[in-house]
């Protein structure tokens, strides 16, 4: 299933294959929190980044594995590259577009403390 989104003001574009049920990892650490970010996991053949490439700025904290993408104009993290799924992008289920009719069912990620919870993952 082929569903879009991207960031609040529109620089940022995406599309992205999914299967038509998802399950979303939303975690506790303090950046998702914070933004109430819901993870939806797509592997990189099968994401592509349509516009806003030029907008986009990045952030790094921690261990500075994961780039978080943000638009430089609006502020919205719609993807970013997470250190949990180094072959995926982490798609905000929140920015994707109304309509997609996907069936999500929601994790909880403890990412507080990230090296046990990766593990959980497998």
């Amino acid at each position: 299933m082929r569903v879009t989104g991207g960031c609040h003001c529109g620089a940022v574009r995406f599309i992205a294959e999914v299967e038509p049920q998802v399950e979303l990892l939303e975690c506790n650490c303090s950046l998702c929190r914070h933004s109430a970010y819901l993870h939806l996991i797509v592997p990189h053949q099968r994401f592509e980044l349509l516009s806003g490439a030029d907008a986009l700025t990045s952030y790094r904290f921690g261990t500075g594995v994961a780039e978080h993408l943000f638009c430089r104009t609006c502020g919205v993290k719609s993807f970013y590259q997470p250190r949990s799924h180094p072959e995926a992008w982490s798609v905000n289920f929140r920015s994707l577009d109304e309509g997609h009719g996907l069936t999500a069912t929601i994790c909880d990620f403890d990412g507080r403390n990230w090296e046990t919870a990766r593990k959980e993952l497998g």
